[in-house]
């Protein structure tokens, strides 16, 4: 199993679909692209502005690998359950007031998203009127990632909500934790070669 590989989670695997492994994958290698962007574009400005040369041009690579982070970040903790709900609320009940509540939930957040899409694709067409500094292009370039995030917030919830009202929402936690089923980091840290 490759690196990329173990970024797949396989917590509550009784709810995801196989066939969304790579995308998940996918948008987690984006997600540490993007914060390793950010963090060297930030270091970069802050050092060229010391030495009184700043480059202009970085603050909008910063604000952009920002955004995008952002917004591929939502999507991906969406599919992993990392994202902020009412776990403790859910996690407290068994049997139909838990499918009830996880159904509501999820409801919730493919509303939410949906709003993103919407309301996301309409700021994408107004902001092809107003331009960034200093590079000249559309303010739309950044509003992309917010429609973009929503379709995938979507996606994953609607897998989620399929799978929890075939499987059920509960699962059995592993003996270790909740992230014990699949090894993160290199092999040597990992409990199957200890």
């Amino acid at each position: 199993m490759g690196v990329a590989e173990r970024l797949v989670l396989n917590r509550e695997r009784h709810l995801k679909w196989r066939a969304f492994d790579k995308l998940e994958m996918v948008l987690m290698v984006l997600c540490g692209l993007t914060l390793l962007g950010f963090s060297v574009s930030v270091a970069l400005d802050i050092l060229t502005r010391t030495l009184g040369h700043p480059w202009l041009w970085l603050q909008e690579v910063t604000s952009t690998l920002f955004i995008y982070g952002i917004f591929i970040g939502a999507a991906v903790a969406t599919r992993r359950n990392d994202h902020l709900y009412l776990t403790a609320v859910s996690d407290a009940l068994h049997g139909t007031p838990r499918l009830i509540v996880e159904v509501v939930i999820r409801v919730t957040v493919l509303v939410v998203a949906i709003c993103l899409v919407y309301f996301g694709y309409l700021n994408y067409l107004r902001g092809f009127g107003s331009f960034r500094l200093p590079s000249g292009t559309p303010i739309a370039s950044l509003y992309a990632a917010i429609p973009l995030s929503g379709v995938l917030i979507a996606l994953f919830t609607i897998e989620q909500l399929v799978n929890g009202c075939r499987h059920g929402f509960e699962y059995p936690e592993p003996r270790d934790g909740p992230d014990s089923a699949t090894p993160v980091g290199p092999a040597w840290l990992t409990r199957e070669n200890s």
